[in-house]
């Protein structure tokens, strides 16, 4: 069974690097040329909308809020398919806890366990 871990680890494709994903895409643009194709030049700079000099739309919401249709009995339905998560055992055991006994000036003089 190992070995068939094995040829599956080799059997996995490597993802390009960019030096050959930078030779694939200038491949790519010399065929084209090649072939026929022009490519236009457009100095930096230059927006891509149709007229740069307008401003954006505004986008105004003059609608009211849609009414939401309530649904109660599919909701119960898709909750009653959820299954249910287990609730967790917790078990609290009583276990002595350690208290420190402090002098009159606050240094602790020694300690003591004390049942819960």
């Amino acid at each position: 069974m190992s070995a068939s871990i094995c040829n599956k680890a080799r059997s996995v494709n490597k993802l390009p690097t960019k030096s050959q994903l930078r030779r694939q895409l200038q491949q790519q643009v010399d065929s084209y040329l090649k072939q026929g194709g022009e490519i236009q030049q457009i100095p930096r700079g230059i927006s891509g909308r149709e007229n740069a000099c307008e401003s954006l739309p505004t986008v105004f919401f003059n609608q009211p809020k849609a009414e939401r249709t309530p649904v109660p009995e599919v909701l119960a339905a898709l909750d009653s398919r959820r299954p249910k998560k287990p609730s967790p055992n917790r078990t609290t055991r009583d276990r002595p806890k350690e208290t420190i006994i402090y002098d009159d000036f606050g240094e602790p003089i020694r300690r003591v366990w004390q049942d819960r």
